[in-house]
């Protein structure tokens, strides 16, 4: 984490959903929080988070709007942490099928989001999660639990190791009607499909830790 000052946190705002539970969360944890879509805020701040509400196609298509994604690419591209959230996490994998038809996301790592494949969606409550055993979001809560409300993950992973000295992401499972993605650790850009500004003191601590790689 950033030494002597508030780490400054800004959350994208793309216009779908109310994100203010997410503002409240990091600042809870003692960041400085701002809600913005100016790329040169997006571009300054310690760390981005890509928060997301409702249906994948909606999240993507406020993102094309002005430069939000032009500017969310280039921080990504320059290693500058991103934590994506909920649908925010969905589109950072490669298409969606959500609502019958294919919609392309950021293609930061292969996937498609797809629906549950269980007797009773959404998913909506509290469960439970595998992380790796070298994680550092999930540092000090690996047995605890997170609350999810979604309809729709990505539920099998297939990641080419390109380069030989390459490190490949961490990724963290969960269970409903079958495996799906709960979190993913990739350097600087990371993600969850839960909400952890919804989990209690787990989602609390979840964020310090993802703080403290800023």
């Amino acid at each position: 984490m950033t030494q002597g000052r508030r780490p400054h946190i800004a959350v994208v705002d793309h216009g779908a959903g109310n994100v203010r539970s997410v503002l409240r969360a990091f600042e809870h944890v003692g960041a400085d929080v701002s809600l913005t879509a100016d790329g040169e805020e997006l571009k300054a701040a310690d760390g981005v988070v890509l928060p997301g509400v409702g249906a994948f196609a909606s999240v993507m298509q406020a993102l094309k709007k002005g430069s939000l994604l032009r500017h969310l690419g280039y921080r990504i591209a320059g290693g500058k942490p991103v934590l994506g959230i909920c649908v925010g996490h969905q589109v950072l994998f490669t298409e969606s099928t959500e609502g019958g038809t294919t919609t392309a996301g950021l293609d930061e790592w292969p996937g498609v989001v797809e629906r549950l494949k269980a007797d009773v969606v959404p998913h909506m409550g509290w469960n439970s999660v595998t992380p790796p055993e070298d994680t550092q979001l999930f540092r000090g809560i690996e047995d605890e639990r997170f609350y999810f409300v979604h309809s729709y993950a990505v539920q099998s992973w297939d990641f080419d190791v390109v380069q030989p000295l390459m490190k490949p992401p961490m990724v963290t499972w969960s269970e409903h009607g079958g495996p799906f993605i709960a979190a993913v650790e990739n350097g600087p850009l990371s993600s969850v499909q839960f909400h952890p500004e919804k989990s209690g003191d787990a989602g609390a601590q979840l964020i310090k830790n993802w703080m403290e790689t800023l």
